[in-house]
């Protein structure tokens, strides 16, 4: 008796093992900040940038992914590029608000204050609100091909938005410090300090991917409801109207 040939493809096995693999990198990122050194100038509070400056990477990379699949989408018009378009977007959103509140936390013991009007806080706060209208003009748009063209000219034209934020820091002066990693020569930052953002980044990076998986599966199965509900048989106007019939009338 012949064994039955179940072919599984890569991509099924990495997605199964996705949330596996993203949950020992986040467990083994968490004990590395907290075995990490404390900063000589803010002491113990230097553990915040192993979540705020992965949050703001992850955030890049959502829009990113949602630029890459709109021009995606606009050249092939495929529904899954759209879809990953979308959920891209969404948890890009996510961790934008997540940096802000990190970076809001952060703000409180270092600068004195919750909230200033810093040349990087304005920008980001600006990339919330524009990807916020993303999503909201997703919902405003019934009709699927309309609402795919539109987000697609939307998603490209938004991420003029990132750069804006990332270089803030450079063409403005700001309570921001200059770029530590991404800059000509080697980062100013203790190597230590650096393999444990590093590995941060690895960790929000897996658990964005598994997120954005998640959500355009979902998106993908609401799809297919909302494609068999268009074929289900609609009633006639009128139908299940009928003529009023009085008692002693012959019919």
């Amino acid at each position: 008796m012949r064994g039955t040939d179940v072919r599984v493809s890569p991509g099924t096995v990495f997605g199964r093992r996705l949330p596996v693999v993203a949950g020992l990198a986040g467990a083994v990122g968490l004990a590395a900040a907290m075995l990490s050194p404390p900063d000589y100038l803010q002491g113990e509070l230097v553990r915040l940038m192993y979540v705020h400056v992965p949050a703001a990477w992850t955030a890049y990379l959502g829009y990113a992914v949602t630029l890459a699949t709109s021009i995606g989408w606009l050249w092939r018009r495929r529904p899954g590029l759209d879809r990953l378009a979308a959920a891209s977007a969404e948890v890009g959103v996510f961790f934008t608000g997540l940096a802000i509140a990190l970076g809001s936390i952060w703000g409180k013991p270092t600068w004195g204050v919750w909230w200033t009007w810093d040349a990087r806080l304005v920008t980001t706060a600006l990339l919330f609100f524009v990807y916020l209208g993303y999503l909201a003009l997703r919902r405003a748009t019934p009709d699927p091909q309309l609402r795919a063209r539109r987000s697609a000219v939307f998603g490209v034209v938004a991420f003029a938005q990132v750069p804006l934020v990332h270089f803030s820091v450079v063409w403005w002066r700001t309570l921001h410090q200059p770029p530590t990693v991404l800059k000509p020569g080697d980062p100013s930052i203790d190597h230590t300090m650096l393999a444990v953002l590093l590995l941060s980044v690895v960790a929000f990076t897996l658990l964005f991917a598994m997120l954005v998986r998640a959500r355009a599966r979902l998106q993908a199965a609401a799809d297919a409801l909302d494609a068999a509900d268009e074929r289900l048989p609609r009633p006639v106007a009128g139908a299940a109207v009928t003529a009023p019939r009085r008692e002693g009338w012959d019919v």
